[in-house]
């Protein structure tokens, strides 16, 4: 019960890497609400963990939507004291071949909303007197350059960049940190894929596998705990030694 009494927001935690967290932090003793875009992935994720104290149906680049969720999360969980910024879309495309409002929406996606919600939660946790934890999810995508995804790239890379930049500013009273995970078999990723395509990721991954959800939502708990109290600015890599292992990322697009 690492995370007894902790009053955690978790974005784009109807699926995938935010649903385990979400599971995981509710185990550990938290109080959770989580935000999702698909009001049916609301609905499923509320009967799938109903001890969650709120589930805010949301579009993180909606700054007004955001506004709103945010409120309604403060009431049901009295307060924050964590907040994971997971929300994210990634949209396979070759660079000269994207369409600018499909790079717009994934740049307001991934870094507008990480940078609305942020925003909201890090005055909050100053004005308090015991402070909070941001995380974020950012990606190896975000210090690579693999191969059509131009625009995750540079929303990732932007995110990290950001998440410097506040730790320094919020310090000491909030801690903020990012995790980069590398391939993660989520219903997005999964949804990428052939089967032929997903035998050639895992025959780069030096682990011969791609991540499991659950297995992110352990470095989550560690760093939203007081046993992290002198972690921030740092990014945490979970992808299987993926990143070092020489020309893995341009193997990945051949």
């Amino acid at each position: 019960m690492r995370l007894e009494g902790k009053r955690v927001i978790v974005t784009g935690g109807s699926t995938g890497i935010g649903a385990a967290v979400a599971g995981r932090f509710l185990e550990e003793g938290a109080k959770v609400s989580v935000w999702c875009r698909n009001p049916a992935n609301a609905e499923a994720i509320a009967a799938g963990l109903p001890k969650l104290a709120a589930v805010e149906s949301v579009d993180v680049a909606d700054a007004g939507g955001v506004d709103k969720a945010f409120a309604h999360s403060l009431s049901a969980l009295g307060g924050l004291d964590v907040l994971i910024c997971n929300a994210g879309i990634s949209i396979r495309r070759n660079f000269v071949d994207i369409p600018r409002e499909e790079f717009d929406r994934v740049i307001r996606v991934n870094l507008h909303g990480v940078f609305y919600v942020s925003q909201l939660a890090a005055r909050h946790m100053l004005a308090q007197e015991k402070g909070g934890a941001i995380l974020m999810t950012a990606s190896t995508s975000g210090v690579t350059a693999y191969r059509y995804y131009a625009d995750y790239n540079a929303s990732k890379g932007a995110l990290l960049a950001m998440m410097r930049t506040m730790a320094v500013e919020l310090a000491p009273k909030v801690r903020v940190n990012a995790v980069n995970p590398g391939y993660t078999m989520t219903p997005m990723q999964e949804a990428e894929y052939s089967p032929e395509m997903l035998a050639k990721v895992n025959g780069i991954i030096p682990m011969k596998r791609h991540a499991r959800p659950e297995e992110l939502a352990s470095l989550y708990v560690y760093l939203a705990s007081d046993e992290a109290a002198y972690a921030s600015g740092a990014v945490f890599t979970l992808d299987g030694a993926e990143s070092v292992a020489s020309g893995a990322a341009y193997l990945q697009g051949g």
